[in-house]
This record gives structure tokens, sequence and C-alpha cells, in this order.
């Protein structure tokens, strides 16, 4: 269905995103009437958007002087927005790599409020493929993406939950992610759709922190041990060495 840009617009946002821009811009933090004439606001609409960019923390404002400026969440998110497009950016190319020697769905995974959110992908060439997951979320203990990201964590999954549910059995859980953390890989056969099979490795910084995780989903009946043992795991431990390696992280020899 097709339709004119702007035919389903909401004003409020489109002002919302004016202001923030317009705040982004401003050299000086400005005053609510400045604000009120730049975006051509009565003093309640503006005072009302303030308000509510306020409560988000999206804007901060003056106590002393009354001026406003963006708050800390805008700038989270900025770099959020950011280290993501420089994550896909550089992970394509290894993605594809990937994609093509193994023949399975390639994707970057990272960990966003104790869930797996799935960025971006590369398909493989398979008559029968995995469901596509772009832009799917999942609670980290459900899927190998997810336990391979919180296995190099120091948070204590006994006192958190996700989201969409409680952890099951977070003791068990506990001793899954120290063999995770381990071994370096997670595999999962179901954890994001019957029939799916995830195997999951973690990609790091300079830093050594970590900056997300490469995961291959392929339907089950195609990974069997030997595949994985010998082809799949060393396969996708090279990706993300090599990926690692792109963002800075050197490894330390033992």
């Amino acid at each position: 269905m097709s339709r004119e840009k702007g035919a389903y617009s909401v004003q409020a946002v489109i002002k919302a995103i004016d202001l923030l821009e317009a705040l982004a811009q401003q050299g000086d933090n400005p005053s609510i009437t400045v604000i009120e004439k730049k975006l051509d606001l009565s003093h309640n609409k503006a005072f009302r958007l303030l308000a509510t960019l306020e409560d988000k923390g999206l804007v901060e404002r003056d106590t002393v002087s009354g001026t406003y400026s963006l708050g800390f969440q805008a700038f989270q998110m900025a770099q959020h927005i950011l280290k993501s497009t420089s994550l896909i950016r550089l992970a394509h190319p290894i993605m594809e790599e990937l994609a093509r020697k193994l023949d399975e769905a390639i994707y970057i995974t990272v960990m966003n409020n104790d869930e797996v959110l799935f960025l971006d992908m590369v398909d493989s060439f398979q008559q029968v493929k995995a469901v596509d997951m772009v832009g799917k979320r999942f609670p980290f203990f459900t899927n190998a993406a997810g336990k391979v990201l919180k296995s190099v964590t120091s948070i204590d999954v006994s006192s958190r939950s996700s989201k969409k549910r409680q952890i099951p059995d977070p003791e068990t859980l506990k001793i899954e992610l120290d063999e995770i953390r381990k071994k370096g890989v997670a595999v999962d056969f179901g954890g994001v759709g019957d029939g799916i099979c995830a195997v999951a490795v973690v990609i790091r910084d300079y830093a050594g922190k970590v900056v997300g995780a490469l995961t291959l989903l392929a339907p089950s009946f195609r990974m069997f041990q030997d595949r994985l043992e010998q082809e799949v795991i060393p396969s996708m431990l090279e990706g993300a060495e090599e990926l690692s390696m792109k963002f800075g992280y050197m490894k330390i020899p033992v």
C-alpha cells in the first residue's frame, strides 16, 4: 500500500523532534521564550513538550537560569545509534564471508535491557531457511546470543529478570553461563523458535568490552554434531576474532 510522505504524521511528534533538533543546533541553551519563537509554538504547547521530554531525560532544565539543553538520555541514544551503525558497517563483510562459507544465515546481535536484539543479517542461499529475525527481540536467557553475551558480564542473574518473563531457573542458568564463558561459544536448539539452531560468539573492542555477538541461525536438521564441532563453531570463533580485531581488540596470550 502506497501513501504520500507525511500523510500519517503526528504533529506533536514532529514538534518534539523539531525541538530536540533546535536544542542540538543551538549554541547557547535557549529559554522557553526563544523556543516558542523558533518553533512557532504557544507557551502552553512549548511548556508541555519540554516537560514531557524532560520526564524522559531527553531534555534538561537549568533551574537557576530557566534555560534548556539536551538531556543525558538524548546523548545516550545517540551513542547507541552510532555504536550500532559502526558495528553493522564493520561486521557486514565478515558476516558475508561466514554466510558464504557456511551457507547459513549470519546475524549481528546486541544486548539491550536484558533482551537480545537482532540488528542485521546476511542470508544463505539455502532453499530451506530459518525465519528472518532482523528487528526481533528475545529475553537473553532463552537463546544462544543472549547467553553468550551475558556469560561475559558480571551481572548476577539470580537478581535479574527479563522484561518479558522471569528467569525460570537462575542457578542452572549460572552454571550454563559459566560453561559458555569457558568455551567462548553458545549453542541452542529451539531458543528463538521451533526447529531453529543458534550458534553465537562474542565480539570485543579495544578495551575488551563486549560490543555484540555474531550469531548463526539455521534449521536444526542441518546442524548435526560433527558439523557443529568441526566446521561451524571454529568458523564462527575465527570470524568473531577477526571482527574483534577490527575494533582494536588484541587477545592476550596465556
